[in-house]
């Protein structure tokens, strides 16, 4: 499964404004002219070396959400269609195919995630197996989700393919 950002989408810096309207050929700018705009890419690098480190930490990117355990697993979600890939493993990183440039951002999702009872449940894309993971941080990822989710303007949940309603039952 993979995810494209066009411009027509919303921004993925969460600021509600479509793509192209927002960050769309801001990384062309010289460095002096522009603060740099956190990259999918640079953010799973930040949350892998957290993991590595055995830190906990949850971050947010627009509609994503990154976060490590103490374990040393990291994950990286997207909450629109709660897509998820791991991007480390027991204190080692995973590489993991990101394409990213100004106008789109494609990732190869391996899971669908969600929280349940308390607990983070992924399912696997590839044979539907579904693995409970009681120790992730699931009260906090659920209440990022929700918060995100409640940023998105309800005339955008159509180009990002959520039903009003799903928006509202992380």
């Amino acid at each position: 499964m993979g995810i494209k950002i066009g411009r027509n989408d919303p921004c993925f810096c969460g600021s509600g404004k479509k793509f192209k309207k927002c960050c769309q050929g801001r990384r062309t700018a010289t460095p002096a002219a522009q603060p740099a705009i956190p990259s999918v890419k640079s953010e799973v690098a930040r949350i892998q070396a957290s993991a590595l480190a055995g830190k906990a930490a949850v971050m947010t990117l627009g509609v994503f959400v990154l976060f490590a355990t103490t374990a040393g697993d990291a994950w990286l979600l997207e909450v629109t269609d709660m897509d998820a890939i791991q991007v480390a493993r027991g204190g080692e990183a995973i590489e993991v195919e990101i394409e990213e440039n100004p106008e789109t951002i494609e990732i190869n999702w391996s899971h669908k995630f969600a929280v349940q009872n308390r607990k983070f449940v992924l399912t696997s894309y590839k044979d539907q197996s579904e693995e409970i993971k009681a120790d992730y941080p699931a009260h906090t990822i659920l209440s990022t989700v929700k918060k995100i989710r409640s940023r998105i303007p309800p005339q955008l949940l159509g180009n990002i393919h959520l039903e009003p309603g799903e928006a509202a039952s992380a």
